[in-house]
């Protein structure tokens, strides 16, 4: 992976709306309807966020009827977010992480 295939990976999970959607995900797969009754947020800027987020394949989506049904991808994405959430519970909030916000 290139430098700047590195950039865009970050920078799509550091948009907040996007962060919703993949945490919105973790929670179990959704439609696009759904994830906008979720986060209350206009369907033309939830499916720009998922479009993005497919190009980078941090989601996948399967066709059910004429709904598309999104999900995180399970072979990277579900084990990286482990990982992360073993990291801020192991580290996060600990005088050697004072700058992350928490």
């Amino acid at each position: 992976m290139s430098k700047n295939s590195y950039h865009v990976f970050f920078t799509n999970l550091a948009n907040p709306l996007k962060i919703k959607i993949v945490m919105k995900l973790q929670e179990k797969e959704m439609g696009v309807n759904e994830l906008c009754k979720s986060l209350k947020v206009e369907q033309s800027k939830i499916s720009h966020a998922l479009a993005s987020l497919k190009k980078c394949r941090i989601v996948e989506s399967k066709q059910e009827g004429k709904q598309r049904i999104y999900s995180l991808n399970k072979k990277t994405i579900v084990p990286m977010l482990k990982i992360l959430d073993g990291h801020a519970q192991g580290f996060c909030g600990k005088s050697s992480c004072q700058g992350c916000g928490r």
